[in-house]
């Protein structure tokens, strides 16, 4: 086993284990791929400000988020397709943020079920939506997710159309993968991935097929897919499934101040700065450029969560410093679960909270509520404010 001390250990690991075009999808956004990268170059260029003589020890790290009691402000992110990176990816994961005691939220387009998740853990977990035109199939899965005993619904926002990842274009993505000669000889050096894969039934998205009217094999949900994103999704049907759902609701995708505002007056219970990974809107601003607008802009009226950039627990800190109080990770919890299964979901969650409580000693403070932005060197041009509609 080699020695692993941060989360590009365990993007190596899952890269050499995973087929390619499932890493791929991991770890990739759109188009040009510029927004994908200035999320994690962003966090770079903000800088911890180190403390010295001050007393370090009773650090605490535990708060809550959306009500529920964590171990640290962390949540694993919905991600699509996850049983793809690992067989029942999905149910490695649930396990391993609740034996951490951190959220895990299951995402629409999974390969387990919430059923089959729900079977195989005993605390709530949330689930992921994405509105479909299909009322009945929307309708269906919300009574489906309460059915399961899912603590909220987290409401994705910035996906009513698809943005155009080249790499899933050209490597073919589908699940399962499409016999192709060059998906052959790639799942040939895949060993452990395959004998994996071997060993489960679920190699299709669980939420869809068998759910969905008409869609009973691979060829007929794609092709349901493609055309079933909600593009008339606003306000006003969101407000129609606040009221179908009845419970807690996170609203995620939020990127603009006035769509942050927009949110606090709507109610969610919590909403998170996102840009989707840099998956949806190319050249869009970095989550963590837009997090301290989106602060100011709504003050205490709602909870604030952030994700996109996430990679090391210096970066949960620094999102935390600029007015976040929770933070997710998609792509760091999903190399550890691409790595290693279960252990590796655990051991990403180990190096961040590791990271985290140190760098948090390191400048001065032995409880997370005390982080503020007087624990950064922020560049000058850092929040500095774009002019809409008119050179600065």
């Amino acid at each position: 086993m080699p020695v692993i001390t941060c989360i590009d250990d365990l993007k190596r690991m899952h890269r050499a284990r995973t087929p390619k075009m499932f890493y791929d999808y991991a770890e990739s956004g759109s188009y040009t791929e510029q927004t994908f990268r200035d999320n994690t170059t962003d966090f770079a260029r903000l800088k911890l400000r180190q403390k010295v003589a001050v007393d370090m020890s009773d650090r605490r790290l535990s708060r809550q988020m959306a009500g529920q009691a964590v171990t640290m402000p962390v949540a694993l992110a919905p991600v699509g397709m996850t049983g793809m990176q690992h067989a029942d990816g999905e149910i490695h994961a649930a396990r391993a943020a609740e034996k951490f005691g951190v959220p895990f939220c299951l995402s629409t387009m999974s390969i387990c079920s919430i059923e089959d998740v729900a079977a195989h853990t005993t605390a709530p977990f949330m689930f992921q939506l994405y509105v479909m035109k299909d009322q009945d199939f929307v309708a269906a899965i919300i009574e489906r997710a309460k059915a399961a005993n899912c603590s909220a619904l987290v409401l994705t926002l910035d996906l009513q159309i698809l943005g155009q990842r080249h790499k899933d274009l050209k490597n073919g993505l589908s699940a399962p993968p499409k016999m192709t000669l060059p998906t052959v000889l790639d799942l040939a050096t895949r060993w452990r991935w395959g004998m994996g894969m071997l060993k489960t039934k679920r190699r299709f998205f669980g939420n869809i097929v068998g759910h969905a009217k008409g869609v009973g094999d691979t060829s007929s949900l794609m092709s349901w897919t493609a055309e079933q994103f909600d593009e008339r999704l606003d306000w006003d049907k969101i407000a129609r499934i606040r009221d179908m759902w009845g419970g807690k609701l996170i609203l995620k995708g939020i990127l603009d101040p006035e769509d942050a505002r927009m949110a606090a007056d709507f109610g969610a219970d919590a909403i998170i700065v996102s840009n989707h990974g840099g998956r949806q809107l190319d050249g869009a601003l970095s989550s963590i450029r837009m997090l301290p607008h989106i602060v100011k802009a709504v003050g205490d009226r709602v909870e604030v969560h952030m994700d996109s950039g996430i990679r090391s627990g210096q970066d949960v800190l620094k999102a935390l410093a600029l007015g976040a109080h929770g933070t997710w990770i998609g792509r760091a919890w999903l190399h550890g679960l691409g790595a290693m299964g279960e252990a590796g979901v655990t051991r990403a969650l180990e190096i961040i909270r590791k990271e985290l409580d140190i760098s948090m000693a390191l400048c001065g403070e032995r409880d997370l509520d005390n982080i503020g932005p007087e624990h950064l060197l922020i560049p000058r041009d850092f929040l500095d404010e774009y002019q809409i509609g008119q050179p600065a």
